[in-house]
C-alpha cells in the first residue's frame, strides 16, 4: 500500500470535520491558552483516527455497491488497490491509536469516541439504511464532536452551540443525500435510505433547516447571556457570513447539484472558503481583540 493509497482509504480530507472539536473552546475564548489549544489538539487527533477507523469499515461494507458509483468506485477497497486483510489491519491500528489518545485526555472523551464507533457501526451495517434515521445519526456525529471537544478542552458546551451545531449538520447531510439521490436517479444504484426520499421533500428539508438555522443564529447574536459574556453588542454583524454561506450552499446544492460530499464542496469552492474565514476572522477579533490588541 502505497502512502497516496493510505492517504485516500482512511480519508484525510475529511479530518477538516473534526475542527468542530476546537469550536468550544474557541466560543469560551479560551482557544488562546496554550493548555486548552494542547488538548483540543490530541482530542482532534483521537477524533480524527477513531473516525478514519469508522471510514474503513464503511469502505469495507459499502465495497459491493460502491463499485457501481461513478465516484466512489475509485477507493481503494472498492477498486480492489487495497486488499481487505490489509484494510482491516489499518481499521484495528487506528482504532487503538484514537482510543489511546482519548484514555490520555480524560475517560469522557474514551466515552465519547467509543460511543461514535459503536453507533457508526451501526450505522454501516444498518441504520444508514433507514431515511431520516440516516441523517440523524449524522447530526449527532457532529454533535459528538462538539461534546469530545469541550471535554478536552474542559469547556462548558452551551444550549446555542448544540442547537446550531444540528442544525447545520442537518443541512449538510441532507444536501449529501439529495446529491446522491440526482446521481442515483441518473441510473446508478440506489443507497437503500434514498427510496424513503425524493426531491421535493430534500429540497423542502433543506430550506426549512437553513431558514431555521439562521433565525436561530440570530437569537444567538442577540441574546442577552451572549452578548454579555463576549462583552459586545455587535456581533450580529457576523450574521452577513453565515447568512451568504448558507446561501452559496444551497446554490451548490439546488443549482449546481455538488453536494454528494460536502466535504469537498468546502474544499474546492473558494466562495464558501472566503465566507468561512470572513467568519472565523470577524468572530475571533469580537473574542479576542481585546484580549490581545488592549
Amino acid at each position: 500500500m502505497t502512502l497516496r493509497q493510505f492517504v485516500r482509504l482512511i480519508r484525510m480530507e475529511h479530518w477538516v470535520k473534526n475542527l468542530f472539536l476546537f469550536i468550544p473552546a474557541f466560543f469560551a475564548a479560551r482557544l488562546s491558552e496554550w493548555p486548552v489549544l494542547q488538548n483540543a489538539g490530541i482530542g482532534f487527533l483521537a477524533f480524527s483516527l477513531v473516525a478514519s477507523s469508522v471510514y474503513v469499515l464503511n469502505d469495507l461494507v459499502d465495497a459491493p455497491q460502491d463499485r457501481n458509483h461513478p465516484h466512489k468506485q475509485r477507493r481503494p477497497i472498492a477498486s480492489g488497490v487495497v486488499g481487505r486483510p490489509e484494510a482491516i489491519t489499518v481499521l484495528i491500528a487506528l482504532f487503538i491509536a484514537g482510543m489511546a489518545l482519548a484514555a490520555l485526555l480524560n475517560p469522557i472523551v474514551l466515552l465519547i469516541c467509543l460511543a461514535y464507533t459503536g453507533i457508526n457501526v451501526l450505522y454501516s451495517f444498518s441504520l444508514k439504511h433507514i431515511a431520516i434515521v440516516d441523517i440523524s445519526l449524522i447530526a449527532t456525529g457532529f454533535l459528538m464532536r462538539i461534546f469530545a471537544g469541550g471535554s478536552a478542552a474542559g469547556v462548558e458546551v452551551s444550549h446555542w452551540l448544540i442547537v446550531m451545531t444540528f442544525l447545520l449538520a442537518l443541512i449538510l447531510g441532507l444536501a449529501k443525500r439529495r446529491g446522491e439521490y440526482v446521481i442515483a436517479t441518473g441510473g446508478h444504484t440506489f443507497r437503500r435510505a434514498l427510496e424513503g426520499y425524493n426531491l421535493p421533500f430534500l429540497d423542502v428539508s433543506i430550506t426549512v433547516c437553513s431558514t431555521v438555522a439562521i433565525v436561530a443564529y440570530l437569537m444567538y447574536c442577540f441574546s442577552p447571556e451572549v452578548t454579555g459574556r463576549i462583552g459586545s453588542d455587535k456581533i450580529y454583524y457576523t450574521t452577513f457570513f453565515v447568512i451568504m454561506g448558507i446561501l452559496r450552499y444551497l446554490q451548490l446544492a439546488l443549482v449546481f447539484e455538488r453536494t454528494e460530499s460536502p466535504t469537498r464542496a468546502l474544499l474546492r469552492d473558494a466562495f464558501l472558503q472566503v465566507v468561512l474565514l470572513g467568519w472565523i476572522a470577524s468572530f475571533a477579533w469580537l473574542l479576542y481583540g481585546k484580549k490581545w490588541f488592549f
